[in-house]
């Protein structure tokens, strides 16, 4: 079902936008690439050969946005998939009052989100067809210490979705958020606090055999699925932990 879609993905220079861009090329899609680091885009396009373009992309501009749906567009006429995959994950107690991170946060994470719909959904609708999936995470299904901001981003997330859902789904537009536990990526040099990430670091660095860490391919697998359903099938969430995530 997924062959020759035409997929956006952001994030897309590393982690699990890295691996959903590879396992949906494999699968014979045509994917266009967002990101920050032109530099990785482009050794991953050479890598992954003609079915992948790439624009730079920083999703807390919706000028850059804008434009990375335009380019798609322009090189293949239509959009069957968004991708919100972007995000960053700073850490610390409230009491700390890092002010700069959380306004960061916001805006890659939230904006970024509402950044890509505002963008692409003028495209679906009148294609009366489409998907949006956001990565999420366990952290908007939770809250724990130290992370109390970035779990709003997450929870804000869903509530955006579901949002969206709700308002387009006579639309012929679906939408999906992915919602992983630990997965090991370079969203752990994202932290902002040396105690915090060297703990999660030594979690991460743990085999997958353990339980306590999920590979980005993992999440990528479950991208390809809600993808891979018929048009009257729509995943709302995918909830995905390693099998021995506590929370």
């Amino acid at each position: 079902m997924i062959k020759d879609k035409v997929v956006i993905i952001t994030g897309a220079s590393s982690g699990i936008g890295e691996a959903t861009a590879k396992l949906l090329v494999e699968q014979g899609a045509k994917v266009v690439l967002g990101a920050r680091r032109e530099e990785r885009l482009k050794e991953l396009a050479d890598k992954l050969g003609h079915n992948v373009s790439y624009k730079k992309t920083d999703v807390s501009k919706f000028n850059e946005v804008k434009s990375l749906i335009d380019y798609a567009l322009e090189i293949h006429g239509h959009i069957d998939v968004l991708y919100n995959n972007a995000g960053i994950m700073p850490q610390g107690f409230l009491r700390e009052g890092n002010l700069k991170s959380y306004q960061e946060m916001i805006d890659i994470n939230v904006m970024g989100v509402l950044n890509g719909i505002t963008a692409v959904l003028p495209t679906m609708r009148s294609q009366k067809d489409g998907l949006i999936i956001s990565t999420d995470s366990v952290a908007g299904h939770v809250v724990y210490p130290a992370s109390a901001v970035y779990n709003g981003t997450k929870f804000m997330v869903r509530a955006i979705m579901e949002g969206l859902r709700q308002e387009e789904r006579e639309s012929g537009i679906r939408s999906t958020i992915v919602s992983p536990g630990a997965v090991s990526t370079e969203l752990i040099s994202t932290v902002g606090n040396s105690e915090i990430e060297k703990g999660l670091t030594d979690l991460f660095n743990g085999s997958t055999d353990s339980g306590m860490t999920l590979l980005p391919i993992d999440v990528a697998n479950a991208v390809l699925y809600a993808i891979n359903q018929p048009k009257h099938v729509a995943i709302s969430e995918v909830l995905i932990r390693p099998a021995n995530q506590s929370v």
